[in-house]
């Protein structure tokens, strides 16, 4: 398989620089045949009707008159779908997820679509301190906590208010000692379908005892449509200099790496899989590219990062005020079941997560920007992921 790769990598890196030098009719592309790309299927609600944790779930549609759609569940505040045209109109879904909201809730789920805290990413052996005080969290990755510990957001049902066509406000009380960690923190998320084909998400909280918060959404996107077999040839630019390199449990040195001469250099547009097969400890580390960017702007009116497909022609830009970007790319998916949306099997890096975020374990981290939140103060951060094509 990796001679195969290889082979396609030669191929999109000469289509890439065919599609900078050109303009016109040559930029488009052949369509993608009905096997790589699913095409608009927008999910059956009832088969999100359920009542988990004594709370009613339920599916929401944000659609906008472009025709563009995101479903939306409040388990999880997860991105069920997200249908957004492609090169010839075609309405193209570019996020993984399930068909029923049954299949979210089984163990080992790889959070698709959810909104991610407490804390988004890992912290080192579910330990830190705050004011003098250590605290343990659940551990739920090898001897560190992710995403939140067995309790996180993704596993939690929000409380929803629909107020128009195009948005969804999704809440929830986190209590003071869930998974671990201290006061009791509301949060309010905030997703708005807009008339130009961004998904913008807003993430609030406050608490009422000094705490740490990092919240994020993990929606696994396919711009070849989701289903299709591999995001290796989806080319990708990311805004970024230096990465928070990483142990073999993924947790971050402290220390920032140059991107420059290393597999990690995405200031230039690049195939994914054009270097994720090179000889690099952080790629071994990662098992491919599951690293933080330590981002070269923060301003939420510039791009940060750019990703397209040579299949479809989708482009996605992604802005953010924050200071980190994990690039994951699929690493853990293994198809072993065909219980994604229409019966797919979601393939080993047949997906990649761009997951806007403050750094992994900072609250162990010194030279980390704090992720501390107190009484009285307002946590506030906004993504945003737009869709085009070309």
């Amino acid at each position: 398989m990796q001679k195969v790769y290889k082979k396609q990598y030669l191929f999109y890196s000469m289509a890439l620089s065919l599609l900078v030098g050109c303009s016109g009719p040559a930029e488009k592309k052949p369509a993608a045949d009905s096997t790589s790309t699913v095409k608009a299927a927008a999910p059956d609600a009832k088969n999100f009707e359920a009542t988990i944790n004594g709370k009613a779930v339920k599916l929401y549609t944000l659609k906008n008159s472009k025709g563009a759609s995101v479903a939306i569940t409040n388990y999880g505040g997860r991105v069920v779908s997200l249908l957004v045209p492609d090169n010839k109109g075609v309405l193209t879904d570019v996020v993984l997820g399930y068909d029923s909201v049954k299949t979210y809730q089984k163990p080992k789920e790889p959070f698709f679509g959810a909104i991610i805290g407490r804390y988004g990413n890992r912290i080192g052996k579910g330990k830190f301190s705050l004011g003098g005080k250590a605290y343990q969290l659940d551990i739920n990755d090898g001897v560190n906590t992710l995403h939140g510990g067995f309790k996180g957001f993704y596993a939690q049902v929000f409380d929803a208010a629909q107020p128009n066509d195009s948005t969804l406000n999704l809440t929830y009380v986190s209590k003071d000692g869930e998974g671990g960690y201290p006061g009791t923190l509301t949060s309010k998320v905030t997703y708005t379908l807009t008339a130009d084909n961004a998904l913008k998400i807003e993430y609030t909280a406050t608490t009422d005892k000094t705490t740490i918060v990092n919240l994020t959404n993990h929606a696994y996107f396919n711009l070849n449509g989701a289903g299709d077999s591999t995001i290796l040839d989806n080319v990708v630019k990311i805004d970024a200099d230096n990465i928070t390199p990483v142990d073999t449990t993924l947790i971050p040195t402290g220390k920032l790496q140059p991107v420059k001469g290393t597999p990690f250099d995405f200031t230039t547009a690049k195939a994914i899989g054009a270097n994720i097969n090179d000889k690099d400890d952080q790629l071994k580390n990662g098992k491919g590219y599951d690293h933080n960017f330590a981002l070269n702007k923060h301003d939420i009116s510039k791009s940060i990062a750019t990703v397209s497909s040579p299949k479809t022609g989708i482009v996605m830009d992604i802005y953010t005020d924050e200071l980190g970007l994990q690039f994951y790319s699929g690493n853990f998916l293994t198809g072993a079941t065909k219980d994604g949306k229409g019966g797919k099997a979601y393939l080993h890096r047949s997906a990649f997560c761009m997951e806007t975020q403050h750094f992994p374990d900072a609250p162990n981290q010194p030279s980390f920007a704090s992720t501390e939140l107190k009484p009285g103060q307002t946590y506030h951060t906004t993504t945003i992921y737009k869709f085009s094509n070309k």
